[in-house]
This record gives C-alpha cells, sequence and structure tokens, in this order.
C-alpha cells in the first residue's frame, strides 16, 4: 500500500523526508545548509568547541568560529610541511634569519621558521665542471682556438651563498681571463704541442686566486686543456707544423736510444783496453825486475868463474835459439863444412806424406846426429868444468 493512501501503513501521517502531512509542519527534503551546519557542529566537537543545543542559523557567530579553526589548522598544517626539511649526506644548507646569516646545518632532519627563515640547499661534494672554448690571441700574435674544461666544488657553502651574486658565473669570466692571459703570454708552438699540461698548471693556479680574492667558497681541483687547433683557414699548414715537430721529436729519440747503446760500449771497450794496458805494463816491469835481479844474481857467479858462466850462458843462448827456429846448423870436429837441416821442410813433407795421422812425424837420423852432438858437447863442457 502506497503511503499517501487512505488507511496505508504510514500511521504517523508523515512523508518520506519525516515531516508531517498538513500546514506548516510539513518540511522539504534537507538542503546543503543544514547538512554544513551538522559538519560544523561535528568539527566544532573535535577541536573543543563542543555541541551546541538547538538550531543555529548557518551564518551564526558558533559556524565562523569553526570556518577560522579549520582555515588555521590547514594553514598550520602547510606552515609544517615547508619548515621542515632533510639534508642528505651530500649536501648542506645555510639559513638567513631576517636576511643576515643564522647558522649552516649538516645532514639531517631540521626546522626553520619560514617567511622570517631562507634556507639556501646545495650539494657540497659533487664535483661540477663546464666547458669553455673560443679563439684568443698567443704570443706570437697567432690566432689559436683552445677549448678547456674546468672541474670545480664547493668547499664554502656561506661565502658561495652570500659573497657573490652568481658564483658560477664569476667562475666563468675569471675562466676566461686566466685562459687569455696565460694564452697570451705563450708561443703557438707550445699551445698546440707540449704546452697544455703546463698550461692547465698555470691557468689553474691563476684561476684559484681569483676565486680566493673574491671569497666564492669554490675549490678549483682541475682544468683539462683539450688539443687546440688553427682557425680552418690555415688548419693544413698548421697540421704540416705539426708533423715535422712530431718527426723531428722521433728523430731525436732514435738518435738518444742509439747514443744510449753506443756510448757504454765505447766506454766499456776503452776501459777493457786501459785494464790490457795496466796489465801489460805490470808484466813488462815484473819480468824487467825479475830479468834485473836474475842479472845481479848472475854477476856474483860469473865473477867466482868467469869461464865456465860464460860457456854455460851461451849454451843457454843457443838452446832457446834454436827452440824457437825451424832451421838448424850442424859441423862436426875436424870438418870445415857445416851441414844445413831444413826442419820446417821436412816437417811439412812428413805430413803431406800423411795426411790422416795428426801426429808430427819423427826427425831423421841428420837431426838425431845434431842433436846427439850437442848433448855430447855439454858433456865435454862438463869435464872440463869439474877439472
Amino acid at each position: 500500500m502506497a503511503w499517501n493512501e487512505p488507511g496505508g501503513g504510514n500511521s504517523n501521517n508523515q512523508d518520506p523526508w519525516g515531516g508531517r502531512k498538513g500546514g506548516g509542519d510539513r518540511k522539504g527534503p534537507p538542503d546543503l545548509d543544514e547538512a554544513f551546519r551538522k559538519l560544523q557542529e561535528s568539527l566544532n566537537g573535535l577541536f573543543g568547541g563542543g555541541k551546541r543545543r538547538g538550531s543555529e542559523p548557518s551564518g551564526s557567530k558558533g559556524g565562523g568560529l569553526g570556518l577560522l579553526g579549520i582555515g588555521l589548522a590547514v594553514l598550520a598544517a602547510i606552515w609544517l610541511y615547508s619548515a621542515v626539511y632533510v639534508v642528505d649526506e651530500q649536501e648542506q644548507a645555510v639559513i638567513l634569519r631576517f636576511g643576515k646569516y643564522h647558522e649552516t646545518v649538516g645532514p639531517g632532519l631540521n626546522i626553520y621558521f619560514p617567511p622570517f627563515d631562507r634556507k639556501y640547499l646545495e650539494n657540497v661534494t659533487r664535483e661540477r665542471a663546464y666547458s669553455k672554448q673560443g679563439q684568443m690571441l698567443t704570443e706570437d700574435e697567432n690566432i689559436v682556438e683552445v677549448p678547456l674544461t674546468v672541474q670545480y666544488k664547493i668547499v664554502n657553502l656561506r661565502d658561495f651563498v652570500l659573497n657573490v651574486d652568481q658564483p658560477e658565473v664569476s667562475l666563468q669570466h675569471a675562466t676566461d681571463s686566466a685562459l687569455r692571459h696565460v694564452v697570451g703570454s705563450t708561443a703557438m708552438d707550445q699551445v698546440l704541442t707540449e704546452g697544455r699540461v703546463q698550461m692547465a698548471g698555470e691557468i689553474k693556479d691563476r684561476l684559484q686566486r681569483f676565486m680566493d680574492t673574491y671569497r666564492t667558497g669554490i675549490s678549483v681541483t682541475q682544468v683539462n686543456v683539450q688539443s687546440a687547433a688553427a682557425p680552418r683557414e690555415v688548419q693544413e699548414a698548421f697540421d704540416d707544423v705539426i708533423r715535422a715537430r712530431e718527426d723531428e721529436q722521433r728523430a731525436r729519440n732514435q738518435a738518444e736510444t742509439y747514443a744510449n747503446g753506443v756510448v757504454p760500449e765505447a766506454r766499456g771497450q776503452a776501459q777493457r783496453i786501459i785494464e790490457d794496458a795496466n796489465g801489460y805494463r805490470d808484466e813488462v816491469v815484473s819480468r824487467a825486475k825479475g830479468e834485473a835481479d836474475r842479472f845481479s844474481k848472475l854477476l856474483g857467479e860469473y865473477r867466482k868463474a868467469p869461464d865456465v858462466t860464460r860457456e854455460r850462458l851461451y849454451l843457454e843462448t843457443m838452446q832457446e835459439v834454436y827452440s824457437n827456429t825451424s832451421k838448424v846448423l850442424v859441423s862436426g870436429k875436424g870438418q870445415n863444412n857445416m851441414l844445413y837441416l831444413p826442419l820446417d821442410k821436412l816437417m811439412d813433407k812428413g805430413r803431406t806424406s800423411t795426411p790422416a795421422q795428426p801426429s808430427v812425424n819423427p826427425p831423421s837420423d841428420s837431426a838425431g846426429r845434431s842433436a846427439g852432438d850437442l848433448q855430447q858437447q855439454q858433456r865435454e863442457l862438463r869435464t872440463r868444468e869439474s877439472r
């Protein structure tokens, strides 16, 4: 049965929205003002305002206070969200209070008070870099194009934030000045060939002095001067010059390598000759001293027996001479003719007759007789000496 039929189930004679039939007691569907009022009452209860009894108009004082509390709570949440910040391990933060330096904050969870405070957060461990390239004039009035790369990092965040308005722009301008000063005082050959390392060191030192003078808080860690080049119009001529320089350096290295190999060898040979000369000198001096001592002793013996000593010296001398020669002369007693023995020819003839035998042929009978005659003469001399 419908709710509006006579005798229907709605005994209280109410409509679906809770209002009674008839007259001024009937109410329509709840409007938005009523729902918003109930929400305000709930929020007031949460923030300590308590529930208000009875119905109040939507524009009453209690509703205004509730909206103000909500706004203040939202503003407080937003302020707290922006005031709390985290500084990483690689970062630092500088806090300015009323535009004046207050403190430098390290890693961790921190809070500051905007709008009275201002925060500057930077990475102080990361190494930064930028590149530059430009044409400039050398000492010998030649135009070259020099590219370079500057690596730097922040070492004093307070100076980096407060002393210079744009410290990195100042670094770029200082780099341009230092580069032009160093290139302007260097010859073109040095700029194009082996002078780049020295130029990089000079630019780094001069640039660091500029940064320290400006108190930018920046430390220049490395300056790399890359391969410089001449303008395009004369690039081929410059390439020929560079190749000539490389050829000169290669020839010089080869000459130094040859010198390093020849000079020690010549010094070794010279030292060996000196040592041989010293050894020969010592040998000759020692032999001369020995001969002198022998002669002195032999003189004493000669004074005692002159004839015997003279004969003995003669025989020893002849024996030494015969032992070093291949020709022998033999003369017997009562013979006017002298026998010549060509021992060298006899020995050569013996070798040609038996080439397979390495041993030397025995001497002939005449050679044996000559040796026997010498021994006979020596025995006769000894007999005379004994008499």
